[in-house]
């Protein structure tokens, strides 16, 4: 599930920067997720539990490494929600490319109205497709909704999410830019 969110976040991120008005830099993406199955809500509920078990030393340590992937779990029961860090370059900003989890999602179509952009993707690993909408405040803010469809646990899932990106700024710290296809 995590490599699922991260993938999925990332390719929100690229699509959103993908809007060439948006700046390059540091990026903060939060979301909230909606299985119908509540399948996945339940699993990050047990993740956050997991992590409420853990020793202080063992939960620091946890939260240090997933802080330097620019990861941060939300808190608060099933649907806490993530947060996810992602370095925009210049370039990749002005290319509009969309950076992906490993080069294993790619977008099929892309169209902008006004400060509205709609995107469809796939993704092969975990097998995913989806659509989504993207509306853009600022410069450095935006609103996203998106449908994504999925197998969990080899069932099809279908997740709704919610989320918001907002720039931090130009300085990514060490939050490395997403790998993406050449």
């Amino acid at each position: 599930m995590r490599k699922f969110v991260i993938g999925a976040l990332a390719l929100a991120a690229g699509a959103a920067c993908a809007q060439s008005q948006l700046k390059p830099g540091l990026w903060e993406i939060s979301h909230k997720m909606q299985s119908a199955s509540g399948q996945m809500e339940q699993q990050m509920a047990q993740a956050q539990q997991q992590m409420a078990n853990m020793s202080p030393e063992q939960r620091k340590m946890m939260e240090e490494m997933m802080a330097r992937r620019g990861v941060k779990m939300g808190q608060g029961g099933p649907g806490g929600g993530m947060t996810v860090k992602v370095c925009m370059t210049k370039e990749m900003v002005e290319r509009k490319e969309m950076p992906t989890n490993r080069g294993e999602c790619k977008t099929t179509k892309q169209s902008m109205s006004g400060s509205t952009m709609n995107v469809a993707f796939t993704c092969v690993n975990p097998p995913s497709s989806g659509e989504g909408q993207f509306t853009f405040n600022s410069p450095e803010s935006y609103n996203m909704k998106m449908t994504v469809n999925t197998q969990v646990q080899g069932r099809p899932e279908t997740m709704n999410m919610e989320g918001s990106g907002k720039w931090l700024g130009s300085d990514c710290g060490d939050i490395k830019p997403p790998r993406t296809k050449p």
